[in-house]
């Protein structure tokens, strides 16, 4: 199997409402696929690209029998590729901010190691930098190399229709602020949770308008991008073929890779904010809670979009809440 190889088969669950959109062996036609663009504003596409539009590519087919959002055109080399990239790009950042503070400020290896947990700029920045890497990655081994629409192949599409309930953008939105004030009062609950390595990054003025500035303009978009728009669909494929193989009914498997598919990328999720809550279990839960939700609302609408207005919306009330507390960031908490 070579990396872009799409032999990957997810057992077979049946017909499907949407189904006929494709038959077996039959690609999107150039036509269908001219409409959609390889980059440009994942938010407007959403607002355009059918939920039930299967990934219009013309080097790769699609098993049919999937829904819409599970027809990707990856499976598990490219997702090691993809993990031992998200790796070494970390690595890359960590040794290039090194050698960067280390020259400017003339610092040594230890006070940069502080700096890049302790300054608001430097993680930031170096957070930022290594969110690019990984979206440059997949937009180079996903749509320049195959040929595929880049944020439609993530999952970016419209909501679904009306009747389905699925539809209304505001209600995702306000629901993803109902679940930050819930996370708020339940972390107000564990132990030493005002001592983590976030909460001492908002001691500062600068610091608190940096993340803040981060968590509601960068971190939704790339954080569903690469967790629901990436990970959640390889992922429900990978276990429900090893459940399929391993002898379970086919409509059983398939229930199984998501199900497991949406606990484990809201575990990961959980885990990619450990270091910044100190890895605290009560908080590093909720976390996972959270990114279970999203990943939730991401499998039962088809798209992406949904679970990026649920973390827009918990972001949004973190900021909010932040400005209200501080009046404008103007009264920060004692510390730094």
């Amino acid at each position: 199997m070579t990396l872009f190889d799409d032999s990957f088969q997810a057992p077979d669950t049946g017909p499907r409402p949407h189904a006929a959109a494709e038959t077996p062996g039959e690609s999107q036609s150039p036509a269908a696929s001219a409409d959609l663009p390889l980059g440009g504003d994942p938010i407007s596409l959403a607002a355009t690209v059918p939920a039930a539009l299967p990934v219009p590519s013309r080097k790769f087919h699609y098993d049919p029998s999937l829904p819409a959002d599970l027809r990707i055109s990856w499976s598990w080399p490219h997702l090691l590729l993809f993990l031992l990239f998200a790796v070494a790009s970390q690595f890359a950042v960590g040794i290039g901010a090194l050698a960067y503070y280390s020259v400017e400020r003339h610092l040594s290896q230890a006070q940069v190691l502080k700096l890049l947990e302790s300054d608001p700029k430097a993680l930031v920045g170096t957070t930022i930098l290594w969110f690019g890497l990984m979206l440059l990655f997949l937009y180079i081994t996903l749509s320049v190399l195959r040929d595929a629409p880049f944020w439609s192949s993530l999952g970016w599409r419209r909501l679904g229709p009306s009747s389905a309930g699925k539809s209304r953008a505001w209600i995702y939105f306000f629901s993803g602020t109902a679940l930050s004030l819930f996370v708020a009062i339940a972390s107000s609950r564990v132990k030493d949770a005002d001592h983590t390595p976030m909460e001492q990054l908002f001691k500062s003025r600068s610091g608190a308008i940096l993340l803040m500035s981060m968590a509601v303009f960068v971190a939704p978009l790339v954080e569903e991008t690469l967790f629901r728009g990436y990970l959640y669909p390889v992922l429900a494929r990978i276990i429900s073929s090893i459940a399929h193989f391993l002898g379970m009914e086919a409509r059983a498997a398939f229930r199984t890779g998501v199900a497991s598919s949406i606990l484990l990328t809201g575990v990961l999720f959980g885990l990619l904010h450990a270091p910044q809550l100190g890895w605290t279990f009560g908080l590093v839960s909720l976390l996972t809670l959270v990114g279970v939700v999203f990943t939730l609302a991401r499998a039962w609408t088809g798209t992406v979009f949904a679970s990026f207005l649920l973390h827009l919306g918990y972001n949004s009330f973190l900021a909010v809440t932040s400005i209200v507390v501080t009046k404008g960031f103007t009264h920060m908490p004692p510390g730094n």
